[in-house]
């Protein structure tokens, strides 16, 4: 018959353990505490020192110039960069003394998570700058175009423009997600079928309804140097002098009266010219 341990020994020997245990991790804890103290610390005064030099050189202008877009300003928000790359920066080296802090602790799987927490913040920097140019170049281009279309009488030139800036701004958002290291496969196979869908639908629509425009816009280029202010000419029975001249029609001071006629007119019916 097998004898019994003791359970006496049993007992002491459980609470020598667990007492050695607990002795050897109070170190390693107050260790812990004491690190992420100090990183507190240090993270809140590098932060502090960081935006305020960043918004005594001017950084914020550039937020400033996104308070400026349409969009920003219907989000109710003010971005104040300074503030964002000082709070980008605080977390930053939080996280690198929580890493130190469960490294003293010994805790593998805390650690893991901590550092991958770390070394994601660099792509998300990257991402965010490049989702700010981005906005910014967006931006830019539908000024751009709602300037070409308002320049050459085109309708619609502000729904153009906005068009154009939601397509950039959409590729800007699922490279900037890419960066951050987002699979975007999925995301990018879906935009593509609704962009060529809406592209289509907006080309075929847009063009039947403004290619009158467009044609009197092609003609002003073929007409320009033939026709200029001043000159007296005849379409059909009309006999009159050019006053005016633009990139969709011509004006003809006929007697006391004035008539307008398309450029297109130019390219379609017999013109006389007399000096």
């Amino acid at each position: 018959m097998k004898q019994l341990p003791n359970l006496t020994q049993v007992l002491i020997n459980t609470f020598q353990t667990l007492i050695d245990q607990f002795v050897e991790f109070v170190p390693r804890i107050l260790g812990a505490i004491l690190i992420m103290l100090i990183g507190v610390l240090v993270a809140r005064l590098v932060a502090l020192v960081v935006g305020r030099v960043l918004s005594r050189v001017g950084f914020d202008k550039i937020g400033d110039r996104l308070n400026e877009i349409s969009v920003i300003k219907q989000l109710n928000t003010v971005i104040k960069l300074s503030d964002i790359v000082a709070k980008v920066i605080y977390y930053f080296i939080l996280l690198v003394f929580i890493t130190a802090a469960t490294e003293t602790l010994g805790v593998a799987a805390i650690t893991d998570m901590v550092t991958s927490l770390v070394n994601f913040i660099p792509k998300l920097v990257a991402a965010a700058i490049m989702l700010q140019v981005g906005v910014l170049l967006a931006d830019a281009l539908r000024g751009t175009v709602v300037t070409l279309c308002e320049s050459f009488k085109i309708a619609s030139a502000r729904l153009l423009g906005m068009v154009v800036f939601v397509f950039f701004l959409v590729i800007t958002l699922i490279s900037a997600l890419g960066q951050a290291g987002i699979n975007t496969n999925l995301l990018e196979s879906s935009f593509n079928l609704i962009i060529g869908g809406v592209v289509l639908a907006f080309a075929g629509g847009y063009g039947l309804a403004s290619r009158d425009v467009m044609a009197n816009i092609l003609s002003s280029f073929y007409s320009k140097n033939k026709f200029k202010e001043g000159q007296t000419i005849q379409i059909d029975d009309v006999k009159g002098e050019i006053i005016k001249m633009d990139n969709t029609s011509l004006t003809i001071q006929t007697g006391k009266t004035t008539t307008i006629f398309p450029l297109q007119t130019l390219q379609k019916n017999k013109i006389e010219i007399f000096d």
